[in-house]
């Protein structure tokens, strides 16, 4: 059985469209938060995308219930974003500076840290929120 279904390689696409919308907005946050909170109001602008798309396009999942759907959503996008933040953080503090990674520190360690949960939300939505 391949790993890339389609369902999965349309989670992928929706899921790089939120990672996008996510990612871009914590440059705007940025510029009034701090680095961590910025992270934080960024992935609920990218989980935001992801629940729209993932409902309508990924799950097909429209005629299912709404509220017992975003209440899903969220509890498995809880981890996800404690995946996101300790592992943004950690590079950004201290794992990139130790390889001796200077310039865009934050905006790497917070790229590696949206890419690192696809496959812990893919299960979570495919087995829970949209089932």
């Amino acid at each position: 059985m391949s790993v890339l279904t389609s369902q999965f390689v349309r989670f992928l696409f929706a899921g790089g469209v939120a990672a996008a919308a996510n990612y871009g907005s914590r440059f705007a946050f940025s510029l009034w938060c701090s680095y961590e909170v910025a992270i934080v109001l960024a992935y609920l602008v990218g989980m935001t995308v992801a629940f729209l798309l993932m409902r309508a396009y990924v799950f097909d999942a429209r005629t299912g219930k709404l509220a017992p759907q975003v209440l899903k959503f969220i509890a498995v996008n809880i981890l996800a974003v404690l995946q996101t933040l300790l592992i943004s953080i950690v590079l950004a503090r201290w794992g990139l500076p130790a390889l001796g990674v200077t310039q865009h520190v934050e905006a790497l360690a917070h790229l590696i840290g949206v890419l690192v949960p696809v496959v812990t939300s893919y299960a979570g939505h495919r087995l829970a929120t949209f089932k």
